[in-house]
């Protein structure tokens, strides 16, 4: 009995030719490291001339909130989590290691000595290269953020429906 090979149904350049350059990614996390990575691909897509769309959800969030931004909830719970999560994309932890701010410290100094950007200029560099940003708007309703809590330059405050829109012709779609 001889095997044989069986070509496989679509080929890479096939799948290239049908799904448009789109890449969308959910950052869900607010952690330092997470959010650079997010925003290193981000960019590097852009740059690359594809179309980007990041959806920030949950402590994702804070990395697009005005430094020191807080809650204006007025029930106990969301309040707490607005004064445990203040925002700003200067003051997010580390994944791991983080010590109390003294990872944070630093891997910023690591980055800093390397000509690493930070989280800020990353989002700045976003926004020049044309990143579309939304906001989730479920989460921003259960975390009692307000849409005045957030920087400058975020394209829309959205639902999930938005992000499967976006993510349903993408030809790259993550999730950090």
């Amino acid at each position: 009995m001889s095997m044989t090979q069986v070509e496989p149904a679509t080929t890479l350049a096939q799948l290239q030719e049908t799904k448009p350059d789109k890449v969308t990614i959910v950052l869900l996390s607010g952690d330092m490291d997470k959010a650079m990575a997010a925003f290193i691909i981000a960019t590097g897509a852009a740059a690359m001339g594809m179309q980007v769309t990041m959806f920030f959800t949950f402590w994702g969030l804070n990395v697009i909130r005005k430094e020191g931004a807080t809650s204006s909830a007025k029930d106990f719970l969301r309040k707490a989590f607005g004064w445990l999560n203040k925002g700003g994309a200067k003051n997010l932890p580390l994944s791991r290691f983080h010590f109390g701010g003294l990872g944070s410290i630093m891997m910023k100094k690591v980055m800093k000595d390397n000509r690493m950007p930070s989280v800020p200029e990353l989002l700045e560099t976003a926004q020049d290269l044309g990143v579309k940003m939304i906001a989730c708007t479920t989460t921003l309703g259960l975390l009692g953020i307000s849409k005045d809590t957030l920087i400058e330059g975020i394209d829309e405050l959205a639902g999930v429906s938005t992000y499967l829109v976006e993510a349903k012709d993408g030809a790259v779609n993550l999730f950090i």
